[in-house]
């Protein structure tokens, strides 16, 4: 299953009046999650849910390229 690169956010249930309102959505769950975290809560809160998402997928193959796609601007 290759990577899904393009905008494939979505709720069900849920109607949505511009593409990038899923979008939206979630930053703001990812925001609200981090708020009255310490920095070092916050970096373990991000460990515990990459971690979590990454056995959602399943799929070693694509978290590989998933991992580097989001790696790629820091390399030289």
């Amino acid at each position: 299953m290759p990577l899904i690169t393009e905008p494939n956010l979505n709720e069900p249930g849920k109607r949505y009046f511009q593409t990038f309102s899923p979008g939206d959505d979630f930053y703001e769950a990812l925001i609200e999650t981090h708020q009255g975290l310490s920095d070092e809560q916050s970096l373990a809160v991000n460990a515990r849910l990459v971690l979590l998402l990454a056995n959602h997928i399943g799929d070693i193959s694509v978290l590989r390229e998933a991992m580097a796609i989001a790696r790629k601007p820091f390399d030289n």
